[in-house]
């Protein structure tokens, strides 16, 4: 994907995470023990559905970067028939989020990033276009996100609640990751307070706002999918 600015869109999916509150769930509900990313939706894997809706944006490449649990989802992934995926593991597995995701940048081609969580198989390939589009088509392209909103769309004045998805410049994440070994949400408060451009893109439905955390969660995306 790349329009007159001739910027190219890497994906990098976050897959790396502890799994820990659905673990707790399916202990409480003496259900069996399975990572999230792995459970069935319509026949396949949820880091599946995820992994086919970002490749259909368009995207000139898809990273998918691993940690815990790495040797259960890489068996998924390694025979993947698209030749953009790679999957990449991060050195250590006890990382925070931030860490991940600029494991995934510093492996992806310079240009602009769509960053996803492998847990929102609902977010639709038609709303991953309008994130990148929308970052491609800004005259400053290098001082935008383009996020997926949660309440207000447009020009937002604060980042307050968001996460992923969002597009923004590989530029912007190598200069502010670094320096931020937490969540997502303070790396973009600390972003929009530098002044960089924050744009709401609106969900198409109510479904893709949500991540697969507990068992609730996979049950109520499983059968609305």
């Amino acid at each position: 994907m790349k329009l007159m600015n001739n910027l190219k869109v890497s994906a990098v999916i976050t897959a790396a995470g502890k799994n820990r509150r659905m673990v707790e769930d399916l202990k409480s509900r003496n259900l069996e023990i399975k990572h999230k990313l792995l459970m069935d939706i319509g026949g396949k894997p949820v880091i599946l559905h995820t992994i086919a809706n970002v490749l259909k944006s368009g995207v000139d490449e898809c990273i998918v970067v691993l940690g815990h649990f790495s040797e259960e989802i890489y068996p998924v992934l390694e025979d993947y028939p698209d030749e953009r995926l790679k999957i990449v593991k991060n050195p250590e597995n006890n990382v925070e989020l931030s860490e991940t995701l600029l494991n995934g940048v510093q492996n992806s081609i310079s240009g602009l990033i769509l960053c996803a969580a492998g847990d929102q198989p609902t977010v639709t390939t038609e709303t991953y276009k309008n994130l990148a589009e929308n970052a491609l088509n800004y005259p400053h392209p290098e001082n935008i996100v383009s996020v997926l909103a949660r309440n207000d769309t447009g020009l937002l004045k604060t980042a307050k609640g968001l996460g992923m998805p969002f597009v923004c410049h590989s530029d912007l994440l190598l200069k502010y990751l670094p320096h931020q070994k937490d969540n997502l949400n303070p790396l973009l408060i600390k972003m929009i307070e530098d002044g960089v451009v924050f744009w709401g893109i609106p969900a198409l439905n109510n479904l893709e706002l949500v991540n697969i955390n507990t068992y609730q969660d996979y049950i109520n995306i499983k059968y609305q999918l």
